[in-house]
């Protein structure tokens, strides 16, 4: 098998691996998943990987449910670097106005990918977020929304982003979605990324 096939299969292991094994809470191989400067972006947090290992281990212990679901990957490859894009959903469920609500959000993991020393491993990772609904668990509940906190939420995670900051965490309004300008800058950054940039820097 040549190279480049081998490389794409090592990348889809490794995005797998990475829902699978932080949903189920397997830290030790979870980490591995990262290269030691990794960095991981969500709605709720903003930061190193090792950290977000830290608080999201500490969130499961308390009883935060947090699962991912994936689906195609498309892959971008320039010899040790990649640009990894997998559709996915992120479930998530908790109590919402004392009604226990199921939040979906429909999006892409789009993560920035290197081989270092032979191993592939993330350095960083930035969800985009495209749609998403809410649900009480119990199809007879009835839920009632704050209809102006909601709407002044981002349209591609807002139901997403009203269970989070109902449950205390600090959501950032300004992450990648469908379409618009923080996306479009998302792309760049990939192609710079590709071309041998940082990827914590816009592309020029």
């Amino acid at each position: 098998m040549d190279t480049v096939t081998l490389d794409r299969l090592a990348i889809r292991d490794l995005v797998e691996n990475w829902a699978v094994w932080r949903d189920a809470g397997d830290w030790d191989r979870f980490q591995t998943c990262w290269h030691d400067d990794g960095f991981m972006c969500a709605t709720w947090f903003q930061g190193p990987a090792s950290e977000f290992i830290r608080v999201s281990r500490e969130g499961s212990s308390k009883g935060v449910s947090i699962l991912h679901f994936l689906g195609g990957t498309s892959i971008d490859l320039a010899g040790t670097r990649a640009i990894a894009q997998t559709k996915m959903t992120i479930s998530q469920r908790a109590q919402v106005h004392d009604v226990q609500c199921d939040v979906v959000c429909t999006g892409r993991f789009y993560d920035f990918i290197e081989k270092r020393q032979g191993k592939w491993g993330v350095v960083l990772r930035q969800p985009i977020y495209e749609k998403d609904r809410i649900d009480p668990v119990d199809p007879s509940a009835t839920l009632q929304l704050d209809r102006d906190v909601l709407m002044a939420l981002p349209e591609g995670y807002r139901h997403l982003a009203y269970i989070q900051e109902r449950i205390g965490y600090k959501v950032k309004r300004d992450m990648p979605g469908l379409k618009g300008a923080e996306v479009e800058r998302l792309y760049a950054r990939g192609r710079n990324w590709l071309a041998g940039g940082s990827p914590h820097e816009p592309a020029a």
